[in-house]
Order: C-alpha cells, then structure tokens, then sequence
C-alpha cells in the first residue's frame, strides 16, 4: 500500500503513553466491541479508524484478520496515510485504509470514521430511493445529515476510488453506499458512535414499518427541520454520556477491550 512519500516522524514512547492517546483507544476498542455485541460487524471485514490526538497525519484503525470482538485498545494499530503502520502489530485491511485514509485527508472535520455493513442500514442502502423516510423520531436526527453514493464500483483497493468515496461525502455526516453498507464520520469518537447506533436503529425501525406492507407516513417538512435542531443542540454531551455507558457496561462484562 505505501507509496513515495516522506515518513511522518517517528512515535516515541512517551508519543504512545499520552493520556489522550490511551484514551483514545479505550474509546475506540469499547466501539468495536458493542458493535460485535449489537451484531453491527461482518466477521473480520468492516473498520472503525480514528485521527490519533496530536497528530494529524496519523490514523487508529483495527487490524485485519481480527474480528471486531477480538479487538482491544492495544491491539489497534496506528498508520500513516500512505500505508505505513508505525506502531502496534499488524496492518490495516486494504479498503480500510484506502477509504479511510483518503476520508481523513479530505475531510479534517472527519476525526473519526466508521464504516460497516450493518444490516438494516445496509438493507436500504441496496434499494431504489432515498434509503431514509422521514417517518420515524430517531430517523429525524440525521435529517439534512445524510447523502448517498450512487456509484458502487466493487472494492476500494486503490486511491483513486478511496478519493471518490471521500469526495461522496460532502458536507454529510452520514453516506448510505448504494449496494454496499454505511459510512458515518464525527468529531470525536463518542459522535460517531452515538450515530452509528441510531442509524441502525432509524433504519431497523423502517425495515419492520416496510414490512407491514402498509404505507409509511412521513413527517412534515418544517416539522422535521425543526426537531432535528432540536436534537443537534444536545447531541454532543448526549454521545459523550452515551459512549460512557458503552464503557461502563463493557467493563462489567468484557473487561479485556480495555488492555
């Protein structure tokens, strides 16, 4: 995967044992393993990265060949973005690291990048249309947030397709990839969780309301507008406590992610 480019400078130690850092990847590990445990995962295929605090030319991302429920804070491995691990054991899947660094490179608001085939959301990513209809609460959050990648081109296993993608992302939070699954990107780890969990469940929601056969009712276009501001004021402290009961519940259960 790496290409001519100049080396970012080498981690120390005391690089690594930065509080934030260490934080960092508690954060990130306790995501992979609610999302193992929700059934959000795809054996070892799908990726959570994150931009490592202090430096933004580097990435957290899990290693391939482990499933997301094998994953812990230790055993994330950090990259640079032309494909160089430079610390931990290991290397990141191939479109893991050709979406998510190039996601990181265009776009620095995306601190964290989270990428699966989760099965509701995907489910609609593989329909005709919109994939959302605003018909339900928890879909309303991510009203004016979201877009959708039309162009499925198999495996992003070279730049040109991991810019593309980025590219699909404009101004959105959220990309449904048509024929393909969901990419969500936040400031900070909490945000991108707390997403990615409600737009399983949004979409979980209007699965079972399609499956009735019976016409869904969308919301009314102000009326959407409005309660999804209301729910963007307090959407940062309410990931940020979210995130906190993830770990609280992970440490109670699967004490290990946290190693």
């Amino acid at each position: 995967m790496a290409h001519a480019l100049n080396a970012p400078p080498a981690l120390s130690n005391s690089d690594l044992d930065r509080p934030e850092v260490r934080e960092a990847r508690v954060d990130l590990a306790a995501c992979f393993r609610m999302a193992a445990k929700l059934g959000l995962h795809e054996g070892i295929c799908n990726h959570f990265s994150l931009v490592v605090p202090g430096r933004d030319d580097l990435m957290l991302v899990n290693p391939y060949g482990h499933a997301f429920s094998e994953v812990t804070a230790s055993s994330l491995v950090i990259c640079d973005f032309a494909g160089r691990v430079v610390a931990g054991q290991g290397v990141p899947e191939a479109t893991a690291f050709y979406i998510h660094a190039r996601l990181h490179m265009k776009h620095p608001r995306a601190r964290a990048a989270f990428h699966t085939h989760m099965p509701n959301a995907t489910a609609l990513a593989m329909l005709e249309g919109p994939p959302l209809v605003w018909a339900g609460q928890t879909a309303l959050k991510f009203y004016g947030r979201t877009l959708v990648d039309e162009d499925y081109n198999g495996l992003a296993l070279d730049e040109a397709e991991g810019d593309r993608i980025a590219a699909s992302l404009g101004d959105a939070d959220i990309v449904f990839m048509k024929n393909h699954g969901v990419m969500v990107v936040g400031a900070s780890v909490a945000e991108a969780w707390d997403d990615l969990y409600y737009l399983e469940r949004a979409a979980e929601a209007q699965r079972l309301a399609m499956s009735t056969g019976r016409k869904l009712k969308p919301v009314a276009e102000a009326v959407a507008r409005a309660t999804a501001a209301q729910m963007r004021q307090g959407d940062r402290e309410s990931a940020r406590l979210h995130l906190e009961s993830v770990k609280r519940i992970l440490r109670r259960e699967q004490p290990d992610f946290a190693d």
